[in-house]
């Protein structure tokens, strides 16, 4: 009995170390923590529960069989944030370069197979040098394998990838197909082909950092939602996001108590939209300045920056927040921000989180590379998320709500469940001066003419009383009362049941 705990001791003793000291001293000297230190960081003290601790790879060729290191690159198991249980893999690059194995593979299917069935997150911490060449077509069919369970676990769990290293070729896949994408600034990329592969086949120079780093991903692919100056930032705030998510699909998201009384008045919100129809304004003042306490995790803040999506809490629960933003292209809808905006709902609407919506938007955004790019397909994919979503939908309307962009954005006529319009709001077809060039094309050449028409269009279109007398806007508000006219309305949208008809799924314009 004592050899054999002898054994179980230097057994753990070596996996615990991994690589070895030096390719630990490697990790650290790049800056980057080592698989089992950002656990320890990212759960609760004394939470984990690992799992697999002593699975090996069952390679023979190319001198695999010479090297073992108990738990072959990725540590895997169990544990809690915040008191709430999650399953989580790290993969640890001093292990073979955290490359994947079937065995490794077979280690994350492992605890994505049980998180499924229990109903709680996972969270990937990606460092992996890619499949490890030596296993051929078993690390590929390691990866189809993890790929499977991501899209079976697809609106069941939530699945957040934390990038925090190298992710190529095939292992780009796999975070795709979670709900989240976060990264670490200058230690983690993101290609499907590398810049060698990328200047033998293009002749394009570029660095990993300029083909797939965390800046390149959060502002320009949109692949990715946030980043992270290093691992301890990245983590913590790993922490504080999956504070505002649900286990599954099957249960609420927590309930975090709040002194942030529910009928708080913001005088300053009166003020907020200017007389002048064509100056911005910041959407986030808003949206900071009704949800509990300020708090607003923002998600994909550097990219489609025209539209903000996040989560905050309304009396302690978890909203979702889509809102349109004057100070980047006038809040016009575009191929990006409908791609961001569409994702964003969906994710809500399978996680049964309420989503806020609030609307300043004088339409798509007009031109050819818009029009090349297919913004009918793209617009139209935040248009059917909202029309799809069965969660409580409430709709804010500030200002501009014009045109086919006054439909998508939660309209009453895609079974908005509260549609609210401040003082200031403007629902119509188009603007007043565009209308007016329009219906009155014969007038252009008379100066005051389409001065007095424009100036008939405004006072009949320029408020939300044509809108409200059809009732596709409930009530009008004062801006002060935001705060507590949504909370009133969340709270009796609580019991809210509603079901699409029956299908296997829909097809959605990708």
């Amino acid at each position: 009995m004592q050899d054999i705990i002898r054994q179980l001791d230097a057994k753990r003793g070596q996996a615990r170390l991994g690589g070895g000291q030096r390719r630990i001293d490697a990790q650290h000297a790049r800056g980057k923590l080592t698989a089992r230190e950002r656990i320890d960081l990212l759960l609760d003290p004394d939470s984990f529960e690992e799992w697999d601790m002593f699975v090996e790879h069952r390679c023979h060729s190319f001198g695999m069989d010479e090297t073992r290191v108990p738990g072959d690159g990725v540590v895997t198991g169990q544990g809690t944030i915040n008191g709430r249980l999650v399953f989580v893999f790290s993969q640890d690059f001093t292990v073979f370069g955290g490359s994947l194995s079937m065995a490794h593979a077979e280690k994350i299917c492992k605890i994505m197979d049980q998180a499924i069935r229990v109903g709680a997150p996972v969270i990937g911490l990606n460092d992996s040098g890619g499949a490890r060449i030596q296993e051929g077509v078993d690390s590929l069919a390691g990866y189809a394998d993890v790929f499977q369970r991501n899209v079976l676990g697809s609106g069941v769990v939530p699945q957040i990838s934390m990038i925090m290293g190298p992710c190529a070729g095939g292992a780009v896949y796999s975070p795709a197909m979670t709900d989240f994408i976060f990264m670490v600034e200058d230690s983690s990329n993101m290609f499907v082909t590398g810049p060698e592969v990328v200047k033998t086949v293009t002749h394009e120079e570029v660095t990993s950092e300029e083909l797939g780093g965390a800046l390149t991903h959060t502002g320009k692919s949109g692949v990715a939602d946030l980043s992270f100056v290093n691992d301890v930032e990245a983590l913590l705030n790993l922490r504080r996001f999956m504070d505002f998510l649900p286990g599954s699909n099957r249960e609420a998201a927590p309930v975090k108590p709040t002194e942030d009384p529910f009928d708080r008045m913001e005088l300053s919100l009166d003020t907020l939209v200017p007389d002048n129809a064509n100056k911005p304004y910041d959407m986030k003042e808003l949206i900071e300045k009704v949800v509990d306490e300020h708090d607003f995790f923002e998600i994909a803040p550097r990219y489609a920056q025209n539209i903000i999506t996040g989560f905050a809490r309304m009396e302690g629960r978890t909203v979702g927040i889509v809102a349109n933003q004057p100070m980047v292209l006038a809040g016009c809808l575009d191929i990006d921000s409908a791609r961001k905006g569409g994702r964003f709902v969906r994710f809500c609407d399978a996680f049964n989180i309420p989503i806020i919506t609030f609307v300043d938007v004088p339409g798509f955004l007009p031109g050819v590379s818009q029009e090349y790019g297919g913004i009918i397909k793209h617009g139209a994919k935040l248009l059917y998320a909202y029309a799809e979503a069965t969660v409580p939908k409430i709709t804010v309307i500030t200002r501009k709500a014009y045109g086919g962009a006054y439909v998508v954005m939660a309209s009453k006529h895609l079974r908005g469940d509260v549609n609210y319009a401040w003082p200031s709001a403007e629902i119509a077809v188009m603007g007043p001066k565009g209308a007016v060039e329009i219906i009155f094309r014969k007038d252009l050449n008379d100066p005051e003419k389409i001065a007095a028409r424009t100036e008939e269009y405004r006072s009949h279109f320029a408020n939300p009383f044509v809108a409200g007398a059809r009732g596709f806007i409930d009530d009008v508000i004062m801006p002060h009362n935001t705060r507590k006219r949504l909370c009133k309305s969340l709270a009796m949208l609580r019991g809210k049941r509603l079901e699409n008809p029956w299908r296997k799924h829909g097809n959605i314009p990708l």
